[in-house]
C-alpha cells in the first residue's frame, strides 16, 4: 500500500510539473501567460460575446462593440486563462443533452428531490405542441448547461394524471429552485409566463429569478451595517460592480453553495462616492470580495481564479467543503492508488486483472468501512470546536499560491482528459519497466510466467485453500487423529487429487531427519572415492546420524514422477515395485553391492531400504538420505524437489509430510543380519 501511495504522489508531482512545463513553453512561443490580463479592445465582437455567455451577461439589446466591450469591463478583469477557457467551454457545450422523463418518480427523484440545483422543464402536454420549438429548446440546453443547469422534457401522455394532478393542461415550462436559504431544504416549481419563446427572454428569466436569492445591497449604510453583521455563514462573497443584476455564475453558485457560503452583490452604480469601500479595505470596481473570520481575499489575484462558473466552484468547494466533497476526493484518489496495481504486479496479464480487481475492492470496502464511523462522529455536538479549527486550516492553506496552482491544474487536466490517462498509463508503464527489472533478478519465474502457468496455480492455491487449513510441523501432536475421526478419510475418498497441493508453510522440510547411507566394509571418509565426494560442512553430529547440509531444491516438471507414483500403486495393493523390489519396506541385498547396509546409523522410526522410489536409483554409499514422517526414506535431492514443487506427502503413501504419525517399531537387526 504505501509503495503505491508513493507512485501516486510521485504521478501528482509528475502532473505539477508538467503544468509549468507547458506554461514555459506557451511563454516562450508567444509572451504570454495565463494570469496576463488582457484588454477587451483587443478582442473581436465574437470572443466578446463569447466571455459575456460565459459569465452569464444578456447583450442581446447591445449591437455595438463598444457596449459589448464596456459590459465586459463591468464585470471583471478579463484574463488570458479565461478567454481560452471561455472559448474551450464553448466547445464542449455542443455536445449538452436533455433528460427525458419517464413518470412522475422519476420527475420526483431528479427535480423535487435535487436541493442544490436549478432545473429547467419542458412540460408537453397531451395531444399539445411544446412550448418551445425545437430550434430555440436546443439552443437553451447549450446556454443553461453552462452554468450547471440541468434541462428535461416531460411528456404528459407518459403519466397523464401526474399532469392533471399539477394542473398542467397546457404545454409549459418549469423551473425549479430551492425554496429556503438553509442546505438541502425544499424546493419550489416556477411556471414560465411569458409570451416570447426565444432563448434569450428565457434565459433572462431564469437569472432574475435566480438573482432574487442573492442578497442586494444599494447604499453605503445598508453594507457598512451588513459588513459588521455576524450571522451563521463563515464564508460571505461580496460582488462590487456597477451592474443592473449580477452574472449568472454568480447566481447559479448562490444555489450551489445554499447554507454554505452567502453571496452579496453590492450595485454601486448610482454611489455619489466610493469611500465607504476603501474603509473596508476594497478598491477598484468591479471586485470579487471573499469574507472569513480570518480576514479578506480579493478573488481573480492568483493563478485559475477566472470569473466562470468552474474556476470559482472550485475554489469555493477547497474553502467549505461537504462531506460528499470529501468522499468524492477519497474515493477518486483510493481508485488511483488501487489502478498502480495493474502496473506492479509482475506476471501474467490474467494474474495482473485479477490482482488489480481484488485491490479495487479491497480498498473500496475498506474505505466505505472507514467512512461510516467519521459521519458517525461529525454528528456529535462536541466535535464542532474540531470542525471549526478544521475549515479554518482549510482557509488558510488554500488560499495561498501554491493551492491556486493546483486548482488550475486540477481545471486544465479535467478539460483535457486525454491527457491525463495518457500521462497517468505512461507513469504506470514505467513503473512497470522497472519493476519487471528490479524483480528480474530475484524471481525471474515469476516475471517470465505466462497466463496458463498462473491459472495452473491460482487452481492450486484455491483447493488447498479450500480443503485443507494451513498447517505447521510442529504445532501437530504426535498422535495422529485419522482413524479417530473419519471426516479425514470420507474427505480423502471424496477429493484424493486435492492432497497433492496444499498451501503448508515450508517450515517443516527444515526439521525432517537426514543422515548418510553407510555400507559395513566399505572404504572411511578419509579413503573416500572419487565417484562419492564428501559433502562440505558436515562436521556436526546428531542423534541420527552425520549432519549434513541441506540443499534447496528446484521444483521438478509436472508430470515427472509417473514411475514414482506407479510405485507407490504398487505398494498399496502388496506388489512389488520396479526393478522386482517392494516400495518402502525392506528389500533383499543385491550381493553385487559394496556390502551390507548399516542399519544401525538409521533413525529408529525410519523404514529400511536401499532404493529411492522417486528416481529408482539405489542408495550409494556415504550418500544423503532424508526421511519423512511416514518412515519412508528418499534421497535427500529426490525428496526435496518432490516436496518444493508443492507436493506435500509421501510419493509413496500419500500420508501428509508435515504432519506427525505414530513412531514406527520394529527390531533393529544386528550388524550381520540382512533384511527380510
Amino acid at each position: 500500500m504505501w509503495l503505491k501511495l508513493f507512485f501516486l504522489l510521485l504521478y501528482f508531482l509528475v502532473l505539477f510539473v508538467l503544468a509549468r512545463f507547458f506554461e514555459a513553453i506557451v511563454w516562450y512561443e508567444t509572451g504570454i501567460l495565463a494570469t496576463q490580463l488582457v484588454d477587451p479592445v483587443a478582442l473581436s465582437f465574437k470572443k466578446l460575446k463569447t466571455i459575456l455567455e460565459c459569465r452569464g451577461l444578456g447583450y442581446s439589446g447591445l449591437p455595438e462593440k463598444k457596449d459589448v466591450r464596456e459590459l465586459v469591463e463591468k464585470s471583471g478583469d478579463l484574463m488570458e486563462g479565461e478567454l481560452y477557457s471561455a472559448l474551450k467551454e464553448e466547445e464542449a457545450s455542443e455536445s449538452a443533452s436533455s433528460t427525458n422523463f419517464s413518470g412522475e418518480m422519476h420527475f420526483y427523484e431528479l427535480v423535487e428531490d435535487t436541493k442544490d440545483g436549478i432545473w429547467l422543464v419542458q412540460v408537453i402536454a397531451n395531444d399539445r405542441s411544446p412550448l418551445v420549438g425545437k430550434v430555440h429548446w436546443e439552443k437553451m440546453v447549450k446556454k443553461v448547461s453552462r452554468f450547471g443547469i440541468r434541462t428535461g422534457t416531460f411528456n404528459c401522455s407518459s403519466d397523464p394524471r401526474y399532469c392533471r394532478r399539477r394542473g398542467w393542461i397546457r404545454s409549459t415550462l418549469i423551473m425549479s429552485v430551492p425554496q429556503t436559504s438553509t442546505s438541502k431544504g425544499k424546493v419550489m416549481l416556477k411556471e414560465y409566463s411569458g409570451h416570447k419563446m426565444e432563448a434569450e427572454h428565457i434565459f433572462k428569466w431564469i437569472t432574475a429569478h435566480a438573482a432574487s436569492r442573492i442578497k442586494t445591497i444599494y447604499n453605503a449604510g445598508r453594507l457598512k451595517e451588513e459588513w459588521d453583521r455576524s450571522d451563521q455563514y463563515w464564508v460571505k462573497v461580496y460582488l462590487f460592480a456597477s451592474l443592473d443584476q449580477p452574472p449568472a455564475f454568480f447566481s447559479a453558485l448562490s444555489i450551489k453553495f445554499t447554507g454554505r457560503v452567502e453571496f452579496v452583490f453590492v450595485n454601486v452604480e448610482n454611489w455619489p462616492n466610493q469611500s465607504s469601500m476603501s474603509d473596508i479595505g476594497v478598491y477598484g470596481m468591479p471586485s470579487y470580495i471573499l469574507r472569513t473570520p480570518e480576514g479578506i481575499y480579493r478573488y481573480g489575484n492568483n493563478t485559475g481564479e477566472f470569473l466562470s462558473l468552474r474556476a470559482m466552484d472550485a475554489f469555493l468547494r477547497s474553502l467549505q467543503p461537504e462531506v460528499n466533497d470529501l468522499f468524492v476526493l477519497s474515493l477518486v484518489l483510493v481508485n488511483l492508488m488501487a489502478w498502480m496495481d495493474l502496473f506492479i504486479t509482475q506476471g501474467a496479464t490474467i494474474k495482473r486483472f485479477v490482482v488489480l480487481i481484488s485491490t479495487l475492492g479491497t480498498y473500496n470496502s475498506l474505505l466505505i468501512i472507514s467512512w461510516l464511523p467519521v459521519l458517525g462522529f461529525l454528528q456529535l455536538p462536541y466535535l464542532d470546536s474540531f470542525y471549526e479549527y478544521s475549515l479554518k486550516l482549510l482557509r488558510y492553506s488554500n488560499t495561498t499560491t501554491l493551492a491556486s496552482w493546483v486548482r488550475a491544474d486540477w481545471m486544465f487536466y479535467s478539460s483535457h482528459p486525454a491527457l491525463f490517462l495518457s500521462t497517468y498509463l505512461g507513469h504506470g508503464l514505467l513503473i512497470d519497466y522497472f519493476e519487471k527489472k528490479r524483480r528480474r533478478h530475484h524471481n525471474a519465474d515469476e516475471v517470465n510466467a505466462n497466463n496458463l502457468e498462473w491459472l495452473s496455480s491460482l487452481w492450486d492455491w484455491y483447493t488447498s485453500y479450500l480443503f485443507h487449513p494451513i498447517a505447521s510441523f510442529q504445532n501437530f501432536p504426535a498422535d495422529s487423529d485419522w482413524d479417530e475421526d473419519p471426516d479425514l478419510f470420507l474427505e480423502r475418498l471424496a477429493f484424493p487429487d486435492l492432497w497433492l497441493h496444499p498451501l503448508i508453510p515450508t517450515d517443516y522440510i527444515r526439521n525432517l531427519p537426514v543422515w548418510r547411507f553407510r555400507r559395513l566394509g566399505a572404504p572411511s571418509d578419509e579413503d573416500g572415492s572419487e565417484g562419492s565426494p564428501e559433502p562440505e560442512n558436515d562436521s556436526d553430529d546428531s542423534e541420527n546420524g552425520d549432519a549434513v547440509p541441506r540443499e534447496t531444491a528446484r521444483p521438478p516438471p509436472r508430470g515427472g514422477t509417473r514411475e514414482s507414483d506407479a510405485c507407490a500403486c504398487a505398494h498399496r495393493y502388496g506388489q512389488a515395485g520396479p526393478h522386482g523390489r517392494g516400495c518402502g519396506s525392506p528389500g533383499p541385498y543385491d550381493p553385487g553391492d559394496d556390502g551390507e547396509p548399516d542399519w544401525l546409523a538409521w533413525p529408529a522410526d525410519m523404514l529400511h531400504c536401499t532404493e529411492c522410489v522417486v528416481c529408482l536409483e539405489n542408495f550409494e554409499h556415504a550418500c544423503v538420505l532424508t526421511g519423512l514422517p511416514c518412515g519412508h526414506v528418499f534421497h535427500q535431492n529426490c525428496i526435496l524437489m518432490w516436496l518444493a514443487g508443492g507436493r506435500h506427502c509421501c510419493p509413496v503413501c500419500r500420508w501428509p509430510s508435515y504432519k506427525k504419525k505414530p513412531p514406527y517399531v520394529h527390531h533393529q537387526p544386528s550388524s550381520g543380519d540382512v533384511p527380510s
